[in-house]
């Protein structure tokens, strides 16, 4: 079976490197854990020295992975091949909208990790109003809402469960999707739009106007002048949300 990022995901290693700062986050929310399994896990970005395997269904993904990463297996979140409790902590870096049934998914983390979930995700309500999607690409503001999963979606964890925002630093290396939100030229690039959803998985006639529309404002300095506030932040928060369940 193929899934979209066998299609879309060729150049995801290129433009999805882990951005050190989120990748602490990530690993200060698993610490304490000695055995991590990685669920759609993609080219491996953010994966912690004690992931002992991941899961990801596309072969192209599974591909990109560099030498010496934890072993990969070919499966979906939903149908886990894995033992029920035979790690410490699941976890699934900006993933779970692309599952097909994400309850299920969820299911299946809780039920082969013992004691912690630990995902990466954004709250929909936060990220529309991004101005990237807000004011040049509703279409692909329109994916993103179609992809994304609510932070309600998580409140059947069990244990504690935490939200924390996770803001993305104004030169973030990791090219997701609010990643340039102070360098808008990167969202003319066509390499780094194969490796955002909301560019991917949007019809490119829908995005063209927006993008030319975008690219005049560049040049006329009208971008700048309309979010000047931007040039002096160091952090955005965009809606990325790290969700974290101890039980």
């Amino acid at each position: 079976m193929e899934y979209g990022y066998d299609r879309t995901g060729a150049t995801y290693s290129q433009t999805r490197r882990a951005d050190p700062r989120i990748a602490k986050l990530i690993a200060d929310a698993l610490a304490g854990t000695e055995s991590v399994a990685n669920i759609g896990a993609g080219s491996g970005s953010y994966e912690p020295a004690q992931t002992v395997v991941s899961v990801e269904p596309s072969s192209v993904m599974i591909a990109q992975r560099p030498p010496g990463a934890a072993p990969a297996v070919r499966s979906t979140a939903e149908r886990l091949p894995l033992g029920t409790g035979v790690v410490d902590a699941a976890l699934a870096v900006l993933t779970v909208h692309h599952w097909r049934d994400v309850d299920e998914g969820l299911a299946e983390m809780v039920r082969v990790a013992r004691h912690r979930i630990v995902i990466l995700t954004w709250d929909p309500e936060v990220f529309k109003r991004f101005w990237l999607v807000r004011d040049y690409l509703p279409a692909a503001g329109a994916t993103d809402a179609r992809l994304a999963v609510p932070i309600s979606g998580f409140s059947a964890l069990p244990g504690k469960v935490s939200v924390a925002a996770v803001p993305v630093p104004h030169d973030c290396v990791d090219g997701f999707g609010a990643a340039f939100w102070r360098r808008p030229a990167a969202y003319l690039d066509r390499t780094v739009q194969a490796g955002m959803s909301l560019f991917a998985l949007t019809p490119r006639a829908d995005l063209e106007a927006g993008l030319s529309r975008l690219r005049e404002d560049l040049a006329s300095g009208s971008w700048s002048s309309r979010y000047a506030s931007l040039a002096a932040r160091s952090h955005f928060d965009a809606g990325y949300r790290l969700v974290v369940a101890d039980y």
